[in-house]
């Protein structure tokens, strides 16, 4: 009996407090095209799309971009380390959301956002032939 109780009350627990999805099944066209509109916007990681976000001509020159017009701060010449920045390229190739994930001071990552505004249209990142919004990350060393 107490065996019996014991898995009565371990479903009755489990039902209560299981996750459970419950879609509504709307009449409204209105919200059908809402949610179809949400899945447009949506920003895929770099990993988990087929074709990834491209600078025009490549890593290498995207490099000799950042390294052209990248102004390391006159306030501490010997200033060295690595910015960690990510920002999403989007479905027309411009770069929006520029985030300085990790910053070394001195004004090094406003530069960076300052350059990366500055840069041409990406190619865009593709998932099933369709352009989409990517996130891209990106690791900066600044050196002497």
């Amino acid at each position: 009996m107490k065996k019996f109780l014991m898995l009565i009350l371990i479903f009755a627990v489990q039902k209560t407090f299981s996750q459970k999805e419950i879609r509504k099944v709307s009449k409204n066209p209105k919200s059908l095209t809402e949610a179809v509109n949400s899945d447009k916007n949506k920003i895929y990681n770099s990993i988990e799309i087929e074709v990834k976000p491209k600078f025009p001509g490549g890593t290498v020159k995207f490099h000799q971009f950042i390294d052209k017009n990248y102004k390391k701060p006159n306030k501490k010449p010997t200033l060295q380390g690595f910015l960690f920045a990510n920002f999403i390229v989007e479905k027309n190739g411009s770069l929006s959301d520029i985030k300085v994930l990790r910053d070394i001071g001195f004004g090094t990552g406003q530069e960076l956002i300052r350059v990366l505004k500055l840069s041409p249209k990406w190619k865009p990142g593709k998932q099933n032939n369709k352009q989409v919004r990517a996130l891209y990350s990106l690791v900066v060393p600044v050196q002497q």
